[in-house]
């Protein structure tokens, strides 16, 4: 079996997939070399051929029984997909009940609470926080990935760069707080990267000394694949010795904190939350510049109200905005996405004038460790999306490449909020989009959600606390507050009185100098 330590029972395998139904896998096996037999045979064993079945069979049960949603421009129609008595149709589906949702906006008397009841979860070791970067920066130009990305702050750092420190600022706002040293307070910062992002991610952070947190503190791991299916079912295979696959989605998280961390050892992110004592997670996407990790504020009041699981989100500016909205289904939740809301419905409006569905959602969640620990026995009913994809997959009789057209097969992907619907204790928390959320997804020359937008957003919010603190600006000029200094603002006294009239950075006190 080539250089692998442990040989594989390919005759066991082979029954493996031949019982699923899947035997096609192995057309080509006795033409291949030895070594690329054993590649193959690593593979196949990593991959769980009846999950995938089951997978694929309850997608196409609710697809006989739901209608697609209609795609956005030139979109992929996407499916959702649930073997739950109620289908994920638009009639099912109710604004959020008051009683479920909270604010951080004009709330300073809860708002403080929760912070307190955050701040201690911390300084008891009671949070971590799960980081979803697993995207590559293709759609931004780079080949990085997007943590990676500088959006040309005048410091020039990156996403990553960023999160880290406004987790560095945490543990010292944490020990001004609650009186514990700042090195004894410890935020585990789990990164879920890709199988093409791992190694990139892996060396950036070993250059940059894991910006400065503790090396323990930081875990990788790696989010998980699914194969691509013909549209009978079947495993399509990209050349004569591999199976062509595709990640399953960031809602593949949850599996993916079950998996061995070191092949060949039981320790897993789950087994490693519970040995630390770990029992809230946040969990966030790291294209957000705005995002408030390990947020005290989130959490206390998730805490504070016994709940399993939360979600922030921002008030959609208009019916019209293409987002995502947090609502009510049947006995649980869900995300119900622009396209699968009718036009009646977006524009419903409340006694008060405002939308009825109104919760924008923004991937940013709260999780306990018990809640996490029960998302595999409801794994097998949670939806997965359809996307019919043009697949290059090779000839079964003839053993020819073939690169097809049109749709040939499927990609299956289940989202992180389609667990929402086995929930019925969610939090939905309002926040401020101009403090918390500002996305990069698009190049530069996009409408929205660019380099350039994150950029403005961001020294927008710095300079509102520069100003809030007694600075003035000239014109033109642009600051912006590292989380060195401040993690929502706090602790800029020092700027009182102070006229910026040279743009730059301030990382210290003392660089404030050099900008007025």
């Amino acid at each position: 079996m080539g250089s692998y330590a442990n040989p594989i029972d390919i005759a066991a395998l082979k029954q493996t997939y031949e019982n699923a139904g899947q035997g096609q896998v192995f057309t080509f096996w006795d033409k291949l070399s030895e070594d690329e037999q054993a590649k193959f045979a690593k593979q196949l064993s990593e991959i769980d051929v009846e999950r995938v079945n089951r997978i694929y069979e309850n997608a196409m049960a609710a697809v006989a029984v739901a209608p697609p949603p209609k795609p956005a421009g030139n979109e992929a129609p996407t499916v959702k997909t649930s073997d739950q008595p109620t289908t994920p149709t638009a009639d099912a589906v109710s604004p959020l009940p008051p009683t479920s949702c909270a604010s951080a906006i004009n709330n300073a008397e809860e708002e403080a609470r929760w912070r307190s009841t955050g701040l201690k979860a911390i300084a008891d070791g009671k949070v971590a926080v799960l980081l979803l970067a697993g995207g590559q920066g293709t759609r931004l130009g780079s080949a990085n990935p997007k943590g990676m990305f500088d959006i040309s702050l005048p410091s020039g750092r990156t996403l990553f760069e960023i999160q880290a420190a406004r987790i560095r600022r945490l543990r010292e706002v944490v020990s001004e707080a609650t009186g514990k040293p700042a090195e004894q307070v410890r935020i585990p910062w789990y990164v879920m990267t890709s199988g093409p992002t791992r190694t990139v991610t892996e060396a950036y952070f070993e250059k940059k000394n894991y910006f400065d947190l503790p090396r323990e503190d930081v875990v990788f791991f790696e989010q998980g694949v699914l194969p691509a299916l013909s549209n009978e079912g079947k495993l399509l295979l990209s050349t004569a010795s591999s199976l062509s696959l595709a990640p399953d989605g960031n809602g593949g998280v949850y599996a993916a904190l079950r998996r061995p961390l070191v092949e060949g050892e039981a320790r897993t992110v789950m087994s490693d939350l519970k040995d630390r004592g770990v029992e809230y997670i946040h969990g966030y996407c790291v294209d957000n510049c705005l995002v408030k990790v390990a947020d005290p504020v989130f959490f206390g009041a998730c805490i504070e109200r016994g709940a399993a699981c939360g979600a922030k989100v921002v008030r959609k500016r208009d019916p019209e905005e293409l987002v995502g909205v947090v609502a009510r289904k049947g006995d649980g939740y869900a995300v119900v996405e622009y396209s699968e809301l009718p036009k009646e419905m977006s524009e419903q409006r409340e006694a008060d004038g405002t939308l009825s569905f109104w919760a924008g959602n923004i991937v940013n969640h709260f999780y306990t460790r018990s809640f996490l620990e029960e998302i595999e026995g409801v794994e097998a009913r949670a939806p997965f999306h359809i996307a019919k994809k043009k697949i290059p997959t090779v000839d079964l009789s003839t053993g020819e490449a073939i690169k097809p057209s049109t749709p040939n097969g499927m990609k299956l992907e289940m989202f992180i909020f389609d667990i929402f619907p086995f929930t019925r204790d969610l939090v939905v928390l309002e926040v401020d989009r101009a403090e918390e959320f500002s996305p990069l997804k698009n190049a530069s020359g996009a409408p929205s959600d660019t380099p350039e937008t994150s950029r403005r957003d961001l020294l927008a919010q710095q300079r509102r606390w520069l100003e809030a603190a007694g600075a003035t600006f000239a014109d033109d000029v642009e600051v912006e507050v590292t989380p060195d200094t401040t993690y929502a603002g706090e602790g800029l006294d020092f700027v009182n009185g102070k006229k910026f009239v040279r743009s730059g950075f301030i990382a210290k006190p003392e660089d404030v100098a050099a900008l007025i």
